[in-house]
């Protein structure tokens, strides 16, 4: 399938970017009447083409990305770790990531505007699609497949719009310049319920994950689109209708929660079924270059995200205990020893065997290439270990052809049961079982059964099962947005890895050591009523002032 899908997509690609060159920046990037859509919308093939460059957005590069292309690619979703609890960039604080959190967003941050309009290049590239695919004779049964793909991409667009930045125009039809540059904002509860019709529409004519062949690998699938619909419906406390979409995919049965759970995010197992949705990559001609922006600086890479130690403290010992620095069963020397195996197959620490050598961050190690405090470095001490291939140590760049995951089953799972749970319905043990148990369950983790079923109980420990099941996936600051937590939680000073006993000074905050021998790493000031949602970029302002308006 990557073989013809490539094909398709380095044609698509050049015709899309021809289009594009010729357009200023405003709203919509790209409104696709410049060139004879007459000569071009005559064929089914033609029509195939013109849709995988809507799946493609904007992602065309085969090197690594240094700016979010798509919302879907790995510096547009898994970056915005960079701006939770779990991550920090290895730029510091200084890096757009990290302002969109800390305290000092504003229009002005660069990367708002990567966000904002390659999400309009998407919408006018559907907008052209929908208006243009009616002229093509063609299977019926194609046609509707085709414009429902396009409908979930497009609603997608608007999903993230939504819960990132509130409010924003929403275009259904191709735009003039002039039109474009005159558009308002729609409210909030506008988007929400163009979305939520959107999904609804475009479920029933896209076939079940089982149906898809595996020649249209990646294409859109019924759980996908209801995978979306119930995010939506959680986001704006939808809570029964949430849980009907859930149970729905789960009653579908052609979904699993796949055995090892390391091998769903390398090339190997890119497809496993618990994959719902993913973005699809090919070695060597748009290969996914992840693994050069996270492999440590031993394995070839530039570790730009470093986990925080707050991370490391989520995963629970072995007996399904909460982590305590005090607990017998802590041991510093090997932080993944008698805890939660996810852990070791989520995060490098200091002395985890990496590949065929191992990774080393302690300060005292003055020859390691990962020493924590070495300019250029880890600033948390703790690297990446989910997505990387340790046996690829060369062309990380261009080589690394595994998939993204967007959506996986185990998201599903967790979240039937919050929706069950908010939703004020019964929870019992049987309901642990099918859901979070089901997750924690998998053979390659095998931690202990829930078994609590008081919902005020319950919540944190669903809550911190999403965070470690899903770390570094790219869901964690929806997550506490969505549950109106982000101004507790990222609020207060954020640590690196412990190192009790070494001869190197622990990096401090005003002079006070940590108890724990963590290694300080920023503070942040997330400021309620202001962050929550973030500003429509000033550059897209200065074109069109109405953009301003609240």
């Amino acid at each position: 399938m990557k073989t013809n899908q490539i094909k398709y997509l380095l044609i698509i690609s050049a015709f899309l970017l021809t289009a594009n060159m010729s357009c200023k920046k405003e709203l919509n990037k790209d409104p696709l009447d410049k060139f004879a859509n007459d000569a071009f919308w005559t064929s089914e093939s033609n029509a195939l083409l013109a849709l995988n460059g809507v799946y493609r957005g904007t992602i065309f590069t085969n090197a690594p990305e240094y700016t979010p292309s798509d919302w879907w690619d790995y510096n547009g979703l898994n970056w915005l770790e960079l701006a939770t609890d779990n991550a920090y960039p290895r730029t510091g604080d200084s890096a757009p990531t990290n302002k969109l959190t800390n305290g000092t967003l504003t229009s002005n941050v660069a990367i708002l505007g990567n966000y904002w309009t390659n999400s309009y290049l998407r919408v006018a590239r559907c907008n052209d699609f929908l208006e243009n695919i009616g002229k093509v004779s063609m299977d019926e049964t194609h046609r509707k497949r085709m414009i429902a793909e396009v409908r979930f991409i497009r609603a997608s667009q608007y999903f993230y719009l939504s819960q990132y930045f509130g409010s924003a125009p929403l275009v259904t039809k191709v735009l003039t310049p002039t039109e474009a540059n005159n558009v308002s904002k729609a409210t909030h509860q506008q988007l929400i319920d163009f979305i939520l019709a959107e999904y609804a529409a475009a479920a029933p004519d896209v076939p079940r994950q089982k149906d898809i062949p595996t020649s249209e690998t990646g294409r859109v699938n019924r759980q996908a689109v209801l995978a979306f619909l119930g995010r939506v419906q959680l986001a704006e406390s939808k809570f029964a209708d949430a849980a009907d979409t859930y149970k729905t995919i789960i009653d579908f049965g052609d979904s699993i929660i796949d055995p090892n759970y390391q091998s769903i995010f390398l090339e190997a197992n890119e497809n496993s079924n618990e994959n719902i949705f993913s973005t699809q990559f090919v070695p060597n001609l748009l290969a996914n270059p992840i693994m050069q922006h996270l492999a440590p600086s031993m394995g070839g890479g530039f570790n730009l995200m470093n986990p925080l130690v707050s991370l490391m403290e989520a995963y629970q010992f072995t007996d399904g205990s909460t982590f305590n620095y005090t607990d017998p069963k802590y041991n510093p020397k090997d932080l993944g020893k008698n805890r939660d195996p996810r852990l070791k197959y989520t995060i490098l620490y200091d002395n985890a065997p990496y590949g065929s050598s191992v990774y080393i961050c302690n300060p005292d190690s003055a020859n390691a290439k990962d020493r924590l405090g070495t300019a250029g470095l880890t600033q948390t001490g703790f690297g990446v270990r989910k997505y990387m291939n340790e046996a690829l140590t060369t062309g990380l760049a261009t080589n690394n052809g595994g998939n993204l995951p967007i959506i996986r089953y185990a998201e599903v799972l967790l979240s039937y049961l919050e929706a069950k749970l908010e939703a004020g319905q019964a929870i019992d043990q049987s309901l642990l079982d099918a859901t979070i148990n089901k997750v924690r369950g998998r053979a390659s983790v095998n931690m202990p059964r829930i078994t609590e079923t008081n919902p005020t109980l319950l919540r944190p420990i669903l809550r911190n099962e999403r965070r470690v099941e899903l770390a570094l996936e790219g869901i964690r600051l929806w997550d506490l947005l969505r549950w109106h937590m982000a101004d507790q939680v990222l609020k207060g000073d954020f640590y690196g890895h412990p190192f009790p006993g070494i001869k190197t000074a622990i990096k401090k905050k005003g002079g006070v050591a940590d108890p724990y021998s963590r290694w300080y790493v920023t503070t942040k000031a997330f400021r309620k009523g202001t962050d929550e949602y973030w500003p429509v970029p000033q550059s897209e302002i200065n074109i069109n002032p109405k953009l301003a308006q609240k």
